[in-house]
């Protein structure tokens, strides 16, 4: 049975939802209020230190497989992510430069991955919306239906790990090391995509999307798809609470 905190949170997404605006950052003005955001949400939680520049970015921001999200609600930003995809010709991204002793085989063998990073929220906003990671972590979800991956990372602290493994149905196959630009180590987690999307699915039917969004969201005029995505049913937004 769902305890009743965890039921009204649930209940109450059905309506974020319809209030959420995923933007991905093109502007120097959108992408600059994103870094001053991961700024602000590593600074609390000790993993950079203060800098004058109040400002977190990296190479990997631009790069063509990249997608980087602001996630609005009421026309404010209250988190974001980024996404980005790797396929045995797109083999840039943060996870696989600290990880690629792992990644790389995998991508050798024509895997298709999706790699979601520099996930923050607002320290003070997500207080009051215990949903915020879930609404925002649904972009990765999408990536990998729109990409048709075969696997989902996660680059994720030892405390957060629990949360992934619950929610997520991830599985950590890197331990804890250093990650370039943060001061507490990270480890990686994965989950098999086509294998444990239904679970996810099932029990948070928030995480489905529709094949229009997922274009809106992820199609660009000079890119190509990582691989020819599968006929899949539509999904409406009707159902958004874990079912029992």
């Amino acid at each position: 049975m769902r305890s009743l905190a965890g039921s009204t949170a649930f209940g109450r997404s059905s309506d974020l939802l319809d209030q959420v605006d995923y933007r991905l950052a093109q502007t120097p003005e959108e992408k600059e209020e994103i870094y001053n955001l991961r700024y602000r949400a590593y600074l609390r939680e000790g993993a950079v230190k203060e800098s004058p520049e109040q400002r977190v970015t990296d190479q990997y921001d631009d790069l063509p497989n990249s997608w980087t999200f602001g996630v609005y609600l009421f026309g404010e930003l209250y988190s974001s992510v980024r996404i980005s995809v790797l396929t045995s010709e797109w083999r840039e991204s943060c996870s696989a430069e600290a990880f690629g002793e792992i990644l790389h085989p995998r991508l050798d063998r024509g895997e298709v991955i999706i790699d979601p990073a520099r996930f923050v929220a607002d320290p003070d906003k997500v207080k009051r919306f215990p949903e915020l990671p879930y609404l925002t972590l649904r972009l990765a979800y999408m990536a990998c239906e729109y990409f048709n991956a075969d696997l989902g990372l996660a680059i994720v602290r030892a405390e957060h790990q629990a949360f992934y493994r619950r929610v997520f149905l991830h599985e950590t196959i890197a331990e804890p090391r250093m990650f370039p630009g943060l001061l507490k180590p990270v480890g990686l987690m994965a989950a098999d995509f086509p294998t444990m999307k239904e679970k996810v699915f099932e029990r948070y039917p928030l995480m489905r999307s529709t094949a229009f969004e997922r274009r809106m969201l992820f199609e660009r005029a000079n890119a190509r798809r990582a691989r020819p995505a599968k006929a899949v049913p539509e999904y409406g937004r009707a159902a958004m609470g874990p079912n029992s």
